[in-house]
C-alpha cells in the first residue's frame, strides 16, 4: 500500500457562497448558457478569477467519451443513471473522497459523446502524515485509475484526457467552439440508438446546398424547442456539412481481403485493380454479397460547429435536411423554413440516439 491518500477538498474558496446560474439554457440536447453567453461566460469568469485558489489542489480538465443510450442525461439528477454520477463515483473511489464534476456540455438522455470536458479539483495528502500535501497525480495516473472504475461500472464511459489546468479555468465558460454529429444509416441491429436509421436513398448534393442557405449568423426561430431558455434565438452556425462515410460495424468482404492478403512475411498490398472491378459490385468498393451476409450500407454523417446552440437545433437541422435528402423539401423550402422564424415549419427532429458531441475547442494555455 502507498502512504499516500488523495483528497478532495471544496473545490475553490470563495469569498461568499457560490451561486451558480439557476437556469441554463439548453442547446439540442446539451445544456448551456444560450444567447447571453458573453454575459453569463463574463460573470462567471468574474466569480472565478475574485476566489480565493487554494495552493494544496490541483484542477484537472478531463475529456470524457461515453454512449448516452443508458444515461437519463449528463447532469447529476435526484434519480436516474447520469453521466456526472458515474464520473463523481469513479473519482471517489480513486481518491477516497467525494469530487464535484463540472461538465463543459449537458447532454440530454439517450445523446452520446465523442469529447465532453468537465474539470474536477483534487487534493492529494499523505496517509501516514496526515496533512502532509504531496505533489499532484500525473494526468496519464488520473486516467488510468479512473477509467480502471469506470470499466467495472457498465463500461460505456471512458476518459480519453487529462491535463492539469490553473485553478480559474472553467471546462464550460472557457470553450471556444462545440461540435455536434448527426448520423443516418439504414436500420442495422450492431447501429441501434446510434444513428438515424433512414430507410430512404438521400440526395446528398441537394442536402449540402440546403447546408449553405444556413451556415451563419440568423435568427434560428424555426429550429428552436418550445422548452428553450436562451434569450435570443439568433446564433451562428460556422459549419454545417454532410459527408458520406464508411460504416464501421463490417467485416472485410472477399474483395477486400483479396486487396490485403496476409502471408507469414508480412503484409503483402496485391492492388490489382481490374481484379478488384471485376468482383465489385454497382461502385468502388461494395462487393457482391452470397445470401445470409448482410450488403455494406451507406453512412451519412451531418456536423454542425458553432460557439453553442439552441434547444434541439441541430437535431432540427437535421430533420430538415433529411427532408431535402428524400426529396420531401426543396433548397427553396429551407429558404422559407429558416425566414417564417417558426418552428412548425421545420421537419420533425432527428432522434437523440444518433446525435452525438464531438468536441468542446478551448485555447489551452502554453505552459500545460
Amino acid at each position: 500500500m502507498t502512504d499516500e491518500q488523495p483528497q478532495i477538498i471544496p473545490h475553490l474558496q470563495r469569498p461568499e457562497s457560490p451561486q451558480r446560474p439557476s437556469k441554463l439554457a439548453k442547446f439540442d440536447g446539451v445544456d448551456f448558457s444560450g444567447d447571453g453567453e458573453e454575459e453569463e461566460e463574463e460573470a462567471g469568469e468574474f466569480a472565478e478569477k475574485n476566489m480565493v485558489p487554494n495552493p494544496r489542489i490541483q484542477r484537472y480538465l478531463v475529456a470524457i467519451e461515453y454512449l448516452g443510450t443508458r444515461f437519463s442525461g449528463a447532469q447529476q439528477q435526484p434519480t436516474g443513471r447520469t453521466v456526472v454520477g458515474v464520473l463523481e463515483d469513479a473519482f471517489q473511489k480513486f481518491i477516497g473522497q467525494p469530487v464535484s464534476i463540472f461538465c463543459s456540455s449537458r447532454t440530454d438522455a439517450g445523446v452520446h459523446a465523442l469529447s465532453n470536458v468537465c474539470h474536477v479539483d483534487i487534493e492529494r495528502t499523505s496517509k501516514r502524515k496526515p496533512g502532509e500535501v504531496l505533489p499532484p497525480h500525473e494526468p496519464s495516473v488520473v486516467k488510468s485509475a479512473v477509467n480502471h472504475f469506470l470499466q467495472k461500472n457498465e463500461g460505456d464511459m471512458m476518459v480519453i484526457d487529462v491535463k492539469c489546468v490553473p485553478a480559474d479555468f472553467h471546462s464550460r465558460y472557457k470553450a471556444q467552439e462545440r461540435t455536434l454529429l448527426s448520423g443516418m444509416e439504414p436500420l442495422s441491429t450492431f447501429e441501434k440508438n446510434r444513428a438515424w436509421h433512414v430507410p430512404e436513398e438521400l440526395d446528398i448534393l441537394s442536402m449540402q446546398k440546403a447546408c449553405q442557405v444556413l451556415i451563419g449568423r440568423h435568427d434560428f426561430s424555426s429550429f428552436r424547442a418550445s422548452a428553450c431558455q436562451a434569450k435570443s434565438p439568433i446564433k451562428t452556425l460556422d459549419e454545417l456539412s454532410v459527408t458520406e462515410v464508411t460504416s464501421g460495424t463490417y467485416f472485410p468482404s472477399p474483395a477486400e481481403r483479396k486487396q490485403s492478403n496476409y502471408t507469414t512475411e508480412g503484409l503483402v498490398s496485391i492492388a490489382n485493380k481490374s481484379e478488384t472491378d471485376s468482383v465489385t459490385g454497382n461502385s468502388v468498393g461494395e462487393a457482391i454479397q452470397g445470401f445470409g451476409i448482410r450488403k455494406r450500407h451507406r453512412c451519412i454523417v451531418v456536423t454542425a460547429r458553432g460557439r453553442s446552440f439552441l434547444y434541439h437545433q441541430v437535431r432540427l437541422l437535421v430533420g430538415v435536411l433529411k427532408s431535402v435528402g428524400t426529396g420531401d423539401l426543396t433548397v427553396s423550402d429551407v429558404e422559407r423554413i429558416l425566414e417564417a422564424k417558426d418552428i412548425r415549419t421545420a421537419s420533425p427532429m432527428a432522434p437523440a440516439g444518433g446525435l452525438y458531441l464531438g468536441q468542446v475547442k478551448y485555447d489551452l494555455p502554453s505552459d500545460i
